[in-house]
């Protein structure tokens, strides 16, 4: 039965699928720990405030969505697998791992797929 931390995540990515990444920020901690693969890691809600205002602009001129394909938590914790489209290229997947304590996310990281698999 899903949990918090799972309606936590189900509203991060119905926040990310309008586009504006800047949206998610108060879904933070104020000292949650976001580590991304690509673009490094992040402290604090005002550091992923600003990762996220970079996203805006990255996912938009290279034309890069991701839909989820599957969530599943509890109260505490979320896995959440997903796939990357760009104009261009093959579709690629991916999952995030999410912490949430009281109604706020904590930690979040991604791993992908490698590319062309």
């Amino acid at each position: 039965m899903p949990g918090e931390a799972q309606r936590v995540i189900e509203e991060f990515w119905r926040i990310q699928d309008a586009g504006d990444y800047t949206k998610l920020a108060p879904l933070f901690a104020e000292d949650a720990f976001l580590e991304d693969p690509i673009w490094g890691q992040y402290h604090g809600r005002d550091a992923i405030l600003g990762f996220m205002t970079k996203m805006v602009e990255e996912m938009g001129e290279r034309k890069v969505h991701f839909t989820v394909d599957e969530i599943c938590g509890d109260d505490h914790a979320v896995w959440a697998r997903w796939t990357m489209h760009m104009e261009g290229a093959a579709p690629r997947g991916g999952c995030g791992i999410y912490k949430v304590e009281g109604g706020k996310l904590t930690y979040y990281r991604d791993y992908m797929d490698p590319a062309g698999e």
